[in-house]
């Protein structure tokens, strides 16, 4: 009996022994199956692993950046990815201190894995396992999570090895600054820098400790938890304030600061980052078309051969544009364009107008205006690629639809929402008055504002550089500044008011041409100056008569004006159709002694490394004596003294029409410094015109319809001293307010060496009376 016992301990022994060998061998063989695995994941065989170069360089798109002279961003040039990279250095310490509390508060204790996390996740007592590090990984080098749990846990074995690897390569720090450089913060906020922008409209430096928490909140799901009002702006605040209780948690802030800001709100300013928002819109597109004619220029390619991408380089190109000036001319252009249109509306309704917004058209031209404006159009393209035919093409403008319009709603841009024929639409885009503006440094070149509409998302054509518009007027300097220069005649000269006749076939005119003076006076004499302030036609058509239109096209050309001038007498006042860019380098011509400078836009361009790809060169040359140059802005002070352009030097309006007063906009501007100006407006009112300068400043504005027959029906309204004026006033209040900038209120510089007498008698400022009626001087510029 105890022998039969004995065998049976001894054969449960050795069963016993067979399961502890067992459980020794499947340990052992699991352990070999993970080393294996780690093995097959690091050697590639579970999916590409990134080698030496792609850690050191890891693939992101990084946007273009657009980067104004006083060191601002203006915007960014992305297709999906709007990411600026940011230094560690430039991430605040609370930043900082959110993210490692929140995510990873062992981060700097570990090697890219954390056991007692990983540990603490797989026994299901809460808390993620994935670190900083591997929360990276994921995001650069493995594909989004996989619903299958087996693909799942095998990209988690890959991001384990990447994670390592990243340790190595990079300081903590630096892994930092990746991953909040990488993150997607949605709306466009791709990365730390954007999101800042985007979320507070600050640099990340400047974050203050809420909104870092909110931001770091966002690392859990930047869709799910979004601030912005049509998404979930409470369940951000709540995940904010998780943030904040795990700040407090770990002592980085004390409990009273974490209730404190628990009990606050978001505090948000959104600002969208996007092609059709934020400052300079209209140069940012002229520059895009810049940078597109950069990079096929085959001199300018990559060290290995292609292109590059303005899209995803991460290029920085460095401009002109001076922040601060850009913001004072978009704020005048908003300022004054609604009261304006408010006025333009109140005399264009069907009512007093039958054919508003249009004068002097009859319904057929009008039908066939827009049935023209169709075919330019971007709808009629589309739906022409589509397939349609002409008449089906056209009878969908006919057909009612939903969309957004632009609207001026209290005085500021804004949209509505309406159902609108796209045709009906068409007419009341045109009803509305456009806005173009460029100023420069007529010193360098280097233009410092470019506002080439009101509201780029709705009106898209740039009115700076793409539109030409007759400018009136304004081109009368140019026929005094030929004339000055050939006779050597002074300011002071004189001449008669009486109507003067070009006679047929002289200088090519095929008729007789005479002009009228727009006030009906043609008795006496006036100097030049005077001829110049009161835009006199008569004296203006004596001074061509003498030279011949040839040498003032040809002056034009040498000025700047791009397009060919048919030399013919008319020219004199102001009839070719020229840009707001190619005015302003006119202009400079004067400002700048004689010496014209190509406007310059962009003064370099870097890679992503801070390597130097372009670097302007300044074009300019001489194209009249200094003498000639001071002498026609000399004229040229005398609109601002007597002239058009006296109202930027009134000091009060007390007996002027209310209406009138409403339009112009933030008058009295109440300028003493010394100003050289010209006003200009043409035929019917169609575009009014105002070229400022002062010694280190030209700033020319013109304002008008997109066709020439939509404008007001009487020049007190339609002439460029209340069209453009009062932009170019309230532009140079605001920055003469602003001590940072240093435009100039000193007087033009006058040649040591002058011969020609500039000293006449002439109505001073100090003579202008300051209760003065516009509407009793009218001035009429064509």
């Amino acid at each position: 009996m105890a022998k039969k016992k004995t065998q049976k301990s001894n054969s449960d022994t050795l069963d016993f022994s067979k399961y502890i060998r067992w459980f020794w061998m499947v340990f052992a063989g699991g352990i070999v199956a993970v080393l294996l695995l780690f093995l097959l994941a690091s050697w590639g065989f579970l999916g590409e692993m990134p080698d030496h170069t792609r850690l050191e360089n890891p693939e992101t798109n990084l946007a273009t950046e657009i980067i104004s002279s006083d060191g601002e961003t203006l915007g960014k040039f992305y297709f999906n990815d709007n990411r600026t990279p940011v230094a560690y250095d430039d991430l605040p310490k609370n930043l900082v201190d959110a993210l490692i509390a929140t995510e990873d508060i062992r981060f700097y204790n570990h090697s890219g894995i954390d056991a007692r996390g990983f540990l603490r996740a797989l026994t299901g007592r809460g808390g993620g396992a994935s670190t900083i590090s591997q929360q990276l990984a994921k995001q650069l080098f493995t594909d989004q999570v996989s619903k299958n749990k087996f693909q799942r846990g095998l990209q988690k074995v890959r991001e384990w090895i990447i994670a390592i690897r990243l340790e190595r390569q990079y300081t903590k720090e630096e892994i930092i600054a990746q991953y909040f450089n990488i993150y997607d913060f949605g709306n466009n906020g791709d990365g730390i820098r954007s999101a800042a922008r985007i979320y507070f409209g600050k640099e990340p430096k400047e974050l203050d400790l809420k909104e870092s928490a909110m931001l770091v909140g966002m690392f859990k799901n930047s869709s799910l938890y979004n601030p912005i009002p049509s998404r979930n702006p409470v369940g951000t605040k709540n995940r904010r304030n998780v943030v904040l209780a795990q700040l407090a948690k770990y002592e980085y802030i004390s409990q009273e600061v974490k209730d404190s800001l628990q009990n606050t709100d978001l505090d948000l300013n959104f600002t969208p980052e996007t092609h059709r928002e934020g400052i300079a819109t209209y140069f940012r597109e002229y520059l895009r078309a810049f940078m597109k004619n950069w990079v096929n220029d085959e001199k300018n390619r990559k060290p290995d051969g292609t292109k590059y991408n303005i899209n995803s380089d991460g290029l920085k190109v460095f401009t002109t544009i001076d922040s601060r000036m850009q913001k004072y001319a978009e704020e005048a252009v908003a300022l004054h364009m609604p009261r304006l249109q408010a006025e333009f509306d109140h005399q264009n309704t069907p009512e007093r107008n039958a054919t508003a917004p249009f004068l002097e058209l009859t319904n057929a031209e009008i039908n066939k205006l827009l049935k023209d404006g169709m075919r330019r159009g971007e709808r009629w393209r589309i739906l022409k690629n589509q397939g349609l035919s002409e008449k089906e093409i056209e009878a969908t403008f006919y057909e009612p639809i939903e969309m957004k319009v632009f609207k001026w709603i209290d005085g500021k841009a804004g949209e509505v929402d309406t159902i609108m024929k796209p045709i009906d639409s068409m007419r009341y885009y045109k009803s509305f008055l456009r806005p173009g503006m460029m100023s420069m440094d007529p010193q360098t070149g280097h233009v410092k504002a470019w506002v080439g509409g009101m509201n780029y998302k709705h009106f898209q054509y740039d009115m700076v550089k793409q539109g030409k518009r007759q400018v009136g007027s304004t081109f009368k300097p140019f026929v005094y500044a030929t004339a000055i220069d050939q006779l050597q005649l002074s300011p002071c000269d004189s001449f008669p008011r009486s109507p003067i006749t070009i006679e047929a076939n002289k200088f090519g005119n095929p008729e007789p041409w005479t002009t009228k003076n727009s006030d009906g006076n043609y008795s006496g004499v006036q100097t030049l100056k005077e001829a110049l302030a009161s835009s006199t036609n008569t004296i203006t058509a004596r001074l061509m008569n003498e030279i011949g239109p040839q040498p003032v096209a040809e002056m034009a050309k040498k000025l700047g004006v791009e397009q060919d001038i048919l030399p013919v007498p008319a020219i004199a006042l102001g009839t070719p159709d020229i840009s707001i860019y190619e005015m302003v380098a006119a202009y400079s011509t004067f400002a700048n002694k004689g010496v014209y400078n190509k406007p310059v836009m962009v003064t370099r361009i870097e890679d992503k490394n801070g390597t130097i790809l372009y670097q302007f060169v300044p074009e300019s040359r001489d194209v009249l004596s200094e003498e000639v140059a001071y002498v026609t802005v000399n004229l040229l002070e005398g609109v601002t003294q007597a002239g058009s352009g006296r109202r930027l030097r009134h000091k009060g309006f007390d007996k002027w029409n209310a209406l009138y007063r409403e339009i112009m906009t933030g008058y009295p501007y109440e300028l003493t410094n010394p100003i050289a100006g010209k006003t200009g407006t043409t035929q019917n009112q169609s575009d009014g015109w105002f070229m400022g300068m002062v010694p280190n400043l030209v700033t020319g504005v013109w304002v008008g319809a997109e066709d020439r027959a939509a404008h007001f029906s009487s020049i007190t309204y339609g002439q460029g001293a209340s069209m453009a004026l009062p932009i170019w006033g309230l532009y140079m209040k605001a920055c003469y307010a602003d001590a940072t900038l240093s435009v100039s209120q000193d007087e033009f510089d006058k040649p040591e060496e002058l011969s020609i007498n500039v000293n006449c008698d002439f109505v001073e400022e100090g003579d202008l009376k300051e209760e003065s009626n516009p509407l009793d001087e009218i001035e009429v510029d064509f």
